[in-house]
């Protein structure tokens, strides 16, 4: 009878079936095989969208590599551009990005496990263990919980940052359609530290705006610190749970590098005529506040960083190599992977047989998957700077700052991006795909073996340093 009802099924059912039954397979195999081919897809599919004429204020459609490069800089929530934003596409082109910012802010797999809650009022195992490696949750029974919560926490945060901005920008004097439009789009863009700007002044007219900049730094910082810490923080405020050790150490390391980067792009900028010398002490303050959060991931700067300082630049590709927190917005390292390098070096220093933080020891595997996230990081950027060396003529300081904004998705530029041939834009537009999906993912994703070895060898410790 069985054999009877499948023969009978009809072929676009069958298909499905089994596309789902593929999916099911490759999710509980590789989720982060899945994961790549998933948000291959929705950068594929906004791609096209962004190719049609509709797309564009000009009379002809968008050249292949700058509809691919905006999209991968849409879903990889960087903001990285080779045309303007608010010059070059139309309403319906900077909907197309907007939607694939929130896409990629989401995330592709907790995305699905939304869609999936709305459907059937559940979770089911496969959406969880895609949602789970994605979110970072360890465990599976948290992530309906963690999903309702980024679903909560974004569209709380977007709504109050649309109510915030939507005043300021009818002082400026636009039409209620247009600064609605503003103001829902820079939310969206702030929010999930996405770095696009609809203005066509861009940000610098605003460098003394609190009305504006504030927002910024509030919202790309709650966007940075990751989902699983607003929810833990959202806990604590309740009185139902205590911080947890990945919640105090993003906290502590994401403000430490934030009030640094602050500090230290006022000390080398404060007297720099191109930058932050001319204007007024308040303004001063706020764009060096500004920039201790837009180099965490943001990307949003009223400053122009061509005429920054060297030492400006060696300290953004610092903040940004680091990047924000993990499950978050942010690209990068992340603030957490810093602290436990940070925490090994020091206990090898003082001789300690463990890291520690907080009264709690962190285990040796957590140490190896910092140190790999680092090194696969750091060899991501070497391997794209050269590349762009050989390809450009640009000086090494430029291209390290361009190819660092990147990986770490934070869209910060020193003005080279739109300039680069087309063989550099493809190399930008993989460096920002594979650090949206994270060093670890992109490697277990490529990774030819998907089952663990069980034979281990002797042991035999090599000379180290």
């Amino acid at each position: 009878m069985t054999a009877v009802r499948t023969a009978r099924t009809p072929w676009p059912a069958r298909a499905l079936g089994a596309l789902r039954d593929a999916v099911d397979h490759v999710a509980h195999r590789s989720p982060a095989r899945l994961a790549l081919l998933v948000f291959a897809a929705i950068i594929a599919v906004v791609t096209a969208l962004l190719s049609l004429p509709a797309a564009t204020r000009a009379p002809e459609p968008a050249r292949f590599v700058d509809a691919l490069f905006t999209a991968v800089s849409a879903v990889c929530v960087t903001g990285l551009t080779t045309v303007s934003t608010a010059t070059y596409w139309s309403a319906f082109g900077q909907a197309v990005i907007i939607i694939g910012i929130k896409i990629g802010g989401l995330g592709v797999m907790t995305l699905a496990s939304i869609l999936g809650l709305a459907i059937s009022r559940r979770i089911g195992l496969t959406q969880r263990l895609l949602a789970a490696s994605e979110t970072k949750t360890t465990r599976l029974g948290e992530v309906g919980t963690l999903v309702r919560a980024v679903v909560v926490a974004s569209l709380a945060v977007e709504a109050t940052l649309t109510l915030v901005l939507l005043p300021r920008f009818l002082t400026l004097g636009e039409s209620l359609d247009a600064a609605l439009w503003h103001a829902l789009f820079m939310s969206v863009s702030i929010f999930n530290n996405a770095g696009f700007v609809v203005l066509e002044s861009g940000m610098e007219p605003y460098v003394g705006d609190w009305w504006m900049c504030l927002p910024i730094i509030v919202g790309g910082g709650i966007g940075a610190l990751g989902f699983p810490v607003i929810l833990n923080v959202a806990g604590l405020l309740r009185g139902r749970r205590r911080l947890s050790l990945h919640s105090k150490l993003t906290l502590v390391t994401y403000s430490v590098l934030a009030v640094g980067g602050a500090l230290g792009f006022a000390v080398f900028e404060w007297r720099n005529a191109a930058t932050l010398g001319q204007l007024p002490v308040a303004d001063r303050l706020l764009a060096s506040l500004l920039a201790g959060v837009n180099s965490r991931s943001s990307g949003l700067s009223t400053v122009d960083l061509a005429v920054a300082s060297d030492a400006t630049w060696f300290l953004t590709d610092a903040l940004m190599f680091v990047g924000g927190g993990s499950a978050s917005t942010a690209g990068g390292i992340k603030v957490t992977t810093f602290a436990v390098l940070v925490l090994a070096i020091v206990a090898e220093a003082r001789g300690d047989r463990d890291a520690e933080a907080f009264g709690r020891r962190i285990g040796t595997t957590t140490i190896r998957l910092a140190v790999a996230v680092a090194f696969l990081g750091a060899t991501l950027v070497g391997v794209a700077t050269l590349l762009l060396l050989a390809l450009t003529d640009y000086h090494l300081e430029l291209v390290l700052f361009e190819v660092i904004s990147a990986f770490a998705t934070v869209g910060l530029s020193t003005g080279i991006t739109p300039d680069l041939p087309d063989a550099g834009k493809y190399v930008l537009s993989a460096l920002m795909f594979a650090g949206r999906l994270g060093t670890v993912t992109l490697a277990g994703a490529l990774a030819l073996r998907q089952r663990r070895r069980v034979i281990r060898m002797p042991s035999e410790p090599p000379i180290v340093g």
